[in-house]
């Protein structure tokens, strides 16, 4: 029989030690523990980078600290402090970390109390205090849990509470078309307000109509928002580095400080200080 408690104690020993001396590391998994919901915390340093993965349950991570960045071949999505995202099974996704990022996780297997009601796709969430309470708590649970008791209540109670969250649009779709596709992947690696339609038709072969016309045909937004999305990605995450709103604002091509704000709390709701760390 597996002893999952000294196989735990074991590899958060070797996890921590990987984490603080090497940039890249595989995943552990925790899929074969007789749980429906298993909970876990998790300390990265900044640029830490998961590399492409996937869990046979789903994969609720709580950024406490820090900023996540999640890509997969669906678009690229931000996790700021005190928000989540929601990954659902079978999904491969790479995950980037930006700043000191402290991750608190909830594997949901598609058996557990309430797990038909989790979103099916990937998306970010807001976080209520209940939530983040639960969460907290909920790491704090043996591995072998009984089910039956304080600790399996606090975690079905948890997933009832994910599934209650509302979306946040902080994310960056990506189109199916191989062409726009590969553009947008270049604007995500290196996102500028100054990339205009005609140029970035010509990147592609297309004249400004029919560039104009396909990319809100692929993912229902102009190019310019989904532009602007680009960019406030970028900035959130550059934030958590410690970087400064006028610096950020330059690189990413805005002609000041105060445009890059006004754009930023139109499309985010807030202004860029609530995201510096």
């Amino acid at each position: 029989m597996v002893d999952f408690h000294a196989l735990f104690r074991s590899q958060d020993q070797v996890n921590q030690t990987i984490v603080r001396a090497m940039p890249v590391t595989m995943p552990f998994s925790y899929e074969e523990v007789p749980r429906d919901v298993i909970a876990t915390e998790r300390l990265y340093l900044s640029g830490f980078v998961h590399p492409d993965h996937t869990h046979t349950r789903g994969q609720f991570a709580y950024a406490a600290e820090g900023v996540m960045t999640v890509l997969t071949t669906a678009g690229n999505w931000v996790v700021p402090p005190q928000c989540a995202v929601w990954l659902p099974a079978d999904v491969p996704h790479e995950m980037q970390m930006s700043g000191q990022v402290r991750m608190l996780n909830a594997f949901v297997h598609v058996r557990a109390k309430q797990a038909s009601q989790l979103p099916r796709h990937c998306c970010v969430v807001s976080t209520s205090s209940l939530l983040r309470d639960l969460i907290s708590e909920a790491v704090q649970q043996p591995a072998l849990y009984n089910p039956t008791t304080r600790a399996g209540r606090i975690m079905a109670l948890l997933v009832d509470e994910i599934a209650a969250m509302q979306p946040l649009a902080l994310n960056a779709p990506l189109p199916n078309d191989p062409r726009l596709a590969a553009l947008c992947r270049e604007v995500l690696d290196a996102p500028s307000a100054t990339l205009g339609l005609d140029e970035a038709a010509s990147r592609i072969g297309l004249s400004r109509r029919s560039f104009t016309r396909l990319f809100r045909e692929q993912l229902g937004v102009s190019f310019v928002a989904w532009r602007e999305q680009a960019c406030l990605l970028s900035a959130i995450a550059r934030f958590a580095r410690g970087e400064s709103i006028t610096r950020v604002a330059y690189d990413l091509g805005y002609s000041s400080p105060t445009a890059f704000s006004t754009m930023f709390k139109r499309v985010v709701g807030v202004a860029p200080y609530h995201y510096r760390t």
